[in-house]
């Protein structure tokens, strides 16, 4: 049990050491920050802490790009959809003079 390596949020080496129902305790494999309630507090290795198990993956995450608000996207669409008339008008007319 104390050997099973998980990533704490996909991002940090921590090690399992006690599985419970509830939550399991970890001990940290590498330095990292992390936020508990709002607050910025520094992990140290070989810190222990007792983590909720749905935050805990056995393979590391790679950061996806970070995709544009919906609404942005669809306010541009919409952009598009009122110029592109406007531009057609103006270049049939610069073809016709």
């Amino acid at each position: 049990m104390g050997e099973e390596i998980r990533y704490y949020k996909g991002k940090h080496r921590v090690r399992v050491l006690t599985k419970s129902q509830g939550n399991w305790i970890v001990e940290a494999i590498e330095p990292f920050e992390d936020t508990v309630n709002g607050r910025e507090t520094k992990v140290k290795t070989g810190e222990r802490r007792i983590v909720a198990p749905n935050l805990l993956f056995k393979r590391q995450n790679i950061l996806l790009p970070v995709k544009e608000h919906a609404y942005e996207l669809e306010m541009e669409k919409k952009v598009k959809q009122l110029v592109e008339p406007k531009e057609r008008m103006t270049t049939k007319k610069q073809k016709k003079n």
